[in-house]
Formats: C-alpha cells, structure tokens, sequence
C-alpha cells in the first residue's frame, strides 16, 4: 500500500507541476469557471450549459489533463528544420559535428514531430473571447424566447478570479411566459382537413399550454408523419405555416395553423391543387440494378402476386422468398411506414451493396403511384482473412488466422453460406501447440418451420463445425451442431431461440491431466504421505499416468485409515477428476431476450439487457434408457450433460459530456444439474481476467473462499458486478478507472465439495471479491487497444483482514485487452 501510495504522489507532483496558464498571453483569462443564474438561482442542468460557446478546458478525475498534456508542446515552437537550427544552434551543430549533417535534420524533425504531437494531441487553453461571450449571451436569449419567456433580460460579467484565470458569470431574468390562448386551423385540402379532425387530439398545441417551439417542431413532425401514413406521398414539412399572433397581450399567443394545397409544375410555371390520397398501381422489383448499367435493356423478368422482377441476364432470386421481405401490395394506400419496413427488411438480408425504393406518378393520374425498387447486389462470393496475436494465463503468445469463404443467394433464397477455417500457433504451459478448427453456417432469413410459421419473417440460421487441440490442456476435440432462430421485432427487442446447440466434448489426451492439473498432484501425493508413507511416490512426468493413478487406487483401498479431512480431499480429487477428464454430449436448447436502446456506435447514453434460459439433455435424457456407473444418462456410452442454466446480463452507460463515460455491468448465472449429472468444465463459469475481475487471471478466483492454488476454478453460480470511468487523456489516448466485484461458487450440493466453495446462503455473499486500478487505452478507430491494471482491494479467502493487504504492484494483474471490457 505505502508503495502504491509513493506512485500516486509521484503522478500528483507529475500532474501539478503543469502550469494550466503556461501557453495564456498576456492581458488574456484562461476561461476556468461558467456561473449561470436563473432569476438568482445557479443553474447546474445541460439544458443552459449546452448553450455556451466558450466552456473551461475539459476535465477528467477533476483535472484538465488534455490541457496539460498540450502545455508539454510549444505552440511557438520550430516548425521546420532550418528554424529549429536557429533556435538551438548547440544541438544541431554538436550532432552535425559528431555524426553529420543528416543526424542533426533526423534530430530536428524528431523533435518538432514530438512537439507537433503534444500540441494536435492535447486541448489549447480556452482564453475569454469578449466577442464570444455576447453571442453567448444573444444565443440564450434566443433560447428563452423559443421556450415562450418573450420578454427575458440577460446579462454577463467577467473577472478575474487569479492570475490569467478568469470567469464569466451571466444572469437571467426570464419574466413572464406566454400561454396558447387560441388555436384555429387553415387546411386548404378537404382530405387533410378530414384526416387532421379525425387525429387532432394527438395535437401537441393545446390550450392554455405553456409557448414552447419545440411544441411547434414536433407538431409539424407529427403532421407530415400523418399525412404520408394516409397515402399523402408529395406531403412535407414546407406545406405547414404556424402564425402566431402576440399584439394584444404578450402572455397570450394565438395560434393559426395553415397547411397549403400542393404546389405542381406545370409547363415552367407553378400551380396549386388540393392534394389527394394516393394508391400503389405497379411494383418492380430491379434485382441486379447499377448506376453505370442503368440505361441497359431487363432481359428476365417474371410476375409473382403482383409483384413484377426484372434482371438485365438471369433473374437469381426466387420471387416467393424475395417477396417475403416486400410489405407493398398493389391497390394499397401510401405508407410510409410500410416503405421504411420494406427497406429494413431488404437491407436485414445482407446480400445487397444498396437499396433504393423510388415513386413515380402514373401518367394521366393524380391518385396513383408506381413503386420501383433498385437493389445493387454484394458479390456472390467473398474471401475473408483475419489474423490475430493474443495472450493469456493459459497461452503465453497465440498466433492465429482464420480463413473463409462467403456464398450469398446460395439457393435463389438470399441465404447466406460460409466455410472458415481456423488454424492457431501456441506457446503453452506444456510448450508448442496448436489448434486446427472448421466451421459451416447456412443462414437463411425466413422461418423454416411448417404449418406457415414462415410467416414470421425472422432469420434461421444452421452451422456445424469441428475443432481440434494439441498439447494444451487435455487437448479437446470438439464437434458441434445447431439450429437458431432470431427475431429482431423491434428497434430495440430481440429474441433468438436456439432449438439445438448441440455439442460433443471429446478429450485425446487424458493422459496429460496431472500435467496440467499439477496442484491436484501434489494434494495425493499429500494424502498418500499420511496413509501409505511407504509406497514409493510416482513422478509426475508425462508418460506416467499410469503410475499416478495406481498410487491413487491404492489410497482409494486404504481409504478406511483416511481422517475426515484427508477424505473429503480424496473425494474431492476424484469427483473433478471425473468432471474434467469425462467425454460429454451436450444437446442445449435455450432462449435469449436482448433489450437495447442503443442509437448508434457513438451512443453513449444507453441500456443493455439480456435474459438467456437453458435445458440442456431434457428430451435426449427422456429418450435415453442407458446409464454409466454413476447413474448418468448416456448415449453410446457418452454422458449426457442434463442442466438448466440462466444468464441475466445488465448494462448502463451514462454520458457525463466532453467524452466522460461511467459505464456500469451486472451479471448473474446460475447452473442447476439434475438426474446424476455433472457440469462440463466448458458450460461452468470462472472468474478473473481482462473481461472479468481484472485483479486475478482467468479461472484463478473462488469458488467461494477456497485460496487459490488450482489451475482451474470453475463454479455453477457467479455473481459480478463493475462500474468504470472512461475519460480522455489527449487525442485518441484515453483512460480508466475500475471497480470489479464478484466470485463464482458451487450450487451442486455435492459431499465431495469442500464447505469454503459452497454458496450456502445470503451470509454467503461476504465471499465478494473487489478489485480496484486503471487503465490505458488507445483508440485505432477500428479498435482499442487496452492495457489495465487490476488492483486486489478485497481477498475473500484471508483470514482475519480481507482489505488492502496485497494492494500493492508487485501483487497486481496486468491485462491486456482488445476494445471495451462491457
């Protein structure tokens, strides 16, 4: 802890020992602090703040450290070779005289490139701009208006606060609002007028409502919403006018709400006509459509329920099942609402560049539309290549590529088909290895189920594939087959059933598994000291397995002469050995429901939510009439693997502004086995890691308080939780600060599992582990590259004081890591 702390001073004096008004001229204010009062009262809301032009240099962890970072440059520094000679003429002459020429203009462009860095880097300081701060003040007043304050006063002041810091406080007097008083219409089309009376309760002017112009922006949205919902397709926003009358009475606003007739071309000159709904006539589908083709002749073209498709050679996609994703029908009234779903849907399949959904008028007719649609196909084949260099606990350096093949419209239907390939290069704790693995996915975006449940529209998706291991682990091969469903019903609702997931677990070198598990070695070779000290211990070398494992059945034979300690180690010994080295077929089916109200990528201000429920080996179990020794169900004599498990996942992200991000995870899962079975080591859950609780390494945490010492901790309950503050340090360098806090423990109920890893009841929870650090990351705008360090506030399994006691660097975990953690 004492040398934890000597770091932190040590960056403190770092930190302070910048100047903020290092770079601020003279006779200027570095601008540090905005006071906004509101009829005498401090305003601390976004909704004013946003409004000023000029904002002190942004802070993170209280600091303005992208203002320090940019006071490491010079802004009045050399800004080529020849002027950074002239500024330090012993630098340059000493290398020109020791080495040559060439060595001084490397130097000087090195340090000019370093300068250059720290200045685009960093934030300049932001000096009080007068000019600015009475737009500030006009932008305000502005705003007050829009919000029905006609008569509010503002005004600023400046003062200097310390030397070359300034501030600017500005006051508002907002005065009285003006309410809606009267609201009359103007619609010169007796269809719109019929279909606004018909909706006016939806209307956001209301009488005696405070004037806000917001109001006025979302009617006017909600007007052209309308009317293109009701077949009124040339309807926009240039159609509406508010007039608003304020000459008698300030406080009272009278409202006239016009809509005009539609303005037509017509031989070089405008007319004006009552605009009518209008109906769809003909749809075409153009399947190959591209811009330098556009002029060619369609060689293929076929009808099918009223939907007519073209191609310019071939015709290469069914018109039933492209037609499933079209939710425009002919003699249908205009909708905007059906043209916006087309579109999703078209674009959801995934095998076109573009798409394009154009309206023409039909010649003569006023109330009918021509619905086009342009659809610019991806290539039918793509090539996929991905490498990637990683490292962990278990692989020290991992080389791996990953090679693939992409069909699309593999059978007329739009479906997706894909071959990879994936080969990886290890160093492991057993040396060199490596892992071979293929998969095939077959996607299809429709139901693909009887009795007409294709009309769902969702996405079916097929894959299989295969994956070998050498010298790592128990060297696992691996074989998997699944059918999923997936539902994406509304913007921010999702829902995926995987109506088989199946997967068969086979170990080829179990052998090795005292090689790897090294700790339960040493535990029976300890047991065997107290019951039978003169039997010759085996080595633990590979090739000797067999030699272990006849050591261990002789203590199994002298298990009477045990102590009850030594017993449940044994029993404890065996039953993970038989949950580790076991062959497993695991037939899950399981549920997802995802809610995420994320806008965009650069969304910062968003939930996550995500409910995932499990069987594995119910149906398979009921079907199986074969058991094993221990009364498992199995299937050629391969253990079915019968669990229920569930995983409840939470995320929130709060915007604090100038990219300040505190983001907080929660998950809970849960593991219940049933009918005998055991948990594959594949489906338990660990703890630790760059993802997880990044004070301990993967799989080093729990279960419960058992102290560390295995290679592998696995449990059937896990509990974490982390909230962490993002902020920027300079350009793209950013920064962290984290807390984790969780552990796994076991739920099973067995005798063979020690009592420090059991989840017994609420008292249980104390088993938390914390951890606490920072990070660094850096943005490559494809990714980000993340280094943090992992603290251990709190250990669950000391006894007396759990806090602080190995809160030091030389205890910490470093992890690195590729983009955001949650």
């Amino acid at each position: 802890m004492k040398k934890l702390s000597k770091y932190f001073f040590l960056l403190l004096i770092l930190t302070y020992s910048c100047s903020t008004v290092k770079h601020v001229p003279d006779n200027s204010l570095l601008l540090v602090q905005n006071t906004v009062l509101l009829d005498s009262v401090k305003q601390k809301g976004d909704s004013i703040n946003n409004l000023l032009i000029q904002k002190p240099n942004v802070k993170a962890i209280g600091l303005p450290l992208s203002l320090y970072f940019y006071n490491i440059g010079n802004p009045k520094g050399s800004r080529d070779v020849p002027e950074w000679a002239k500024n330090h003429p012993g630098w340059y002459n000493s290398f020109k005289d020791v080495f040559s020429e060439k060595q001084s203009i490397s130097v000087a462009n090195t340090f000019i490139g370093l300068n250059n860095w720290f200045l685009n880097n960093g934030q300049p300081p932001v000096i009080i701009d007068d000019a600015k701060t009475k737009k500030t003040a006009k932008k305000i007043k502005t705003y007050f208006f829009t919000e029905g304050y006609f008569r509010s006063k503002v005004s600023f002041k400046k003062e200097e606060i310390d030397t070359k810091k300034g501030a600017i406080t500005y006051t508002i007097q907002k005065g009285e609002p003006s309410f809606i008083d009267t609201i009359r219409t103007n619609i010169r089309s007796k269809v719109l007028d019929s279909i606004y009376q018909e909706h006016a309760g939806k209307s956001f002017l209301k009488r005696g409502k405070q004037y806000k112009n917001n109001d006025f922006i979302k009617e006017a949205d909600r007007l052209v919403k309308l009317y293109r919902n009701k077949g009124i397709f040339h309807f926009n926003e240039n159609y509406i006018e508010f007039v608003n009358d304020t000459l008698n009475d300030y406080r009272k606003t009278n409202v006239e709400l016009g809509v005009l007739d539609r303005l037509i071309e017509k031989d070089g000159s405008y007319i004006s006509k009552p605009f009518k709904t209008q109906k769809i006539n003909t749809i075409n589908i153009y399947t190959d459509y591209s811009y330098n083709t556009r002029n060619e002749p369609y060689k293929d073209s076929v009808s099918f329920r009223k939907i007519n498709f073209f191609a310019r050679k071939k015709l290469r996609y069914n018109p039933k099942y492209l037609s499933q994703s079209i939710f425009l029908k002919p003699g249908q009234i205009y909708t905007d609402s059906l043209r916006t779903l087309t579109q999703t849907h078209l674009r959801g399949l995934r095998n076109f560049k573009t798409t394009s959904i154009r309206y023409t008028e039909v010649k003569n007719s006023d109330e009918l539309l021509n619905a086009n649609i342009f659809l610019t196909p991806i290539e039918k084949y793509t090539i996929g290549l991905e490498t990637e260099l990683s490292r962990s606990n278990i692989r020290n350096f991992d080389i791996s590529a990953k090679f693939s093949i992409t069909n699309r419209n593999t059978f007329k239907g739009a479906e997706i088909f894909k071959f990879s390939m994936l080969g990886s290069y290890f160093n492991s704790r057993n040396g060199p290895g490596w892992e071979l693995g293929s998969n095939i996915s077959l996607e299809v975006p429709r139901f693909m189920a009887p009795f007409g449940l294709h009309k769902l529209v969702p996405r079916t998706s097929f894959y299989t594939g295969l994956s070998i291991q050498r010298n790592i682990a128990l060297d696992k091969q691996n074989i998997s087959l699944g059918v999923d469903y997936k539902w994406q019903f509304s913007r921010t609702k999702s829902i995926q059933l995987e109506l088989l997931n199946a997967q068969y677990i086979r170990n080829l070198n179990v052998g090795n598994y005292f090689n790897i598990y090294s700790s339960e070695y040493r535990k029976l070779i300890s047991i065997g000291g107290n019951v039978i000290p003169n039997i010759q211990v085996p080595e633990n070398i590979p090739g000797n397995f067999n030699a272990i494992t006849d050591y261990a059945n002789i203590i199994i034979n002298n298990a009477n002469n045990l102590s009850s300690s030594d017993l449940t180690s044994l029993s404890n010994i065996i039953n993970r050995y038989g949950i580790i080295t076991s062959d497993f077929l695991i037939p899950e089916i399981a549920y997802t429901f995802t809610y995420n109200n994320q806008e965009n990528i650069k969304d910062a201000n968003f939930s996550y939510f995500s409910a995932r429920i499990a069987n594995s080996g119910n149906v398979m179990g009921l079907l199986s009439k074969q058991k094993n020794q221990s009364g498992q169900a199995t299937v050629f004599k391969i253990p079915v693997a019968q669990y229920f498990k569930t995983d409840l996942e939470y995320k929130k992200f709060w915007d604090l502004g100038d990219n300040n991000v505190l983001a907080h995870r929660t998950f809970l899962g849960a593991i219940i086995t049933y009918n005998q079975s055991t948990i594959p080591f594949s489906r338990s859950y660990f703890a630790g890691g760059s993802n997880d609780i990044r004070a301990w390494r993967t799989y080093d945490l729990g279960p419960g308080r058992r102290p560390p010492g295995l290679e592998y901790n696995i449990g059937s309950l896990k509990f974490l939780s982390s909230f962490e503050y993002r902020f920027d340090i300079a350009g793209n360098l950013k920064s962290a600060i984290f807390v984790d806090a969780g552990n796994i423990w076991d739920i099973t109920n067995s005798s063979s599992v020690d009592e420090e890893s059991k989840f017994k009841n609420l008292k249980s929870i104390t088993d938390i582990a914390i951890a606490s650090g920072f990070g660094i990351r850096y943005d490559f705008k494809f990714l980000v590259a993340r280094l943090d360090l992992g603290f251990k506030a709190r250990e669950p399994y000391l006894t007396g004081n759990r806090w602080f006691r190995n809160f030091n660097f030389s205890n910490a975990v470093y992890n690195i890591g590729i983009n955001y953690p949650f």
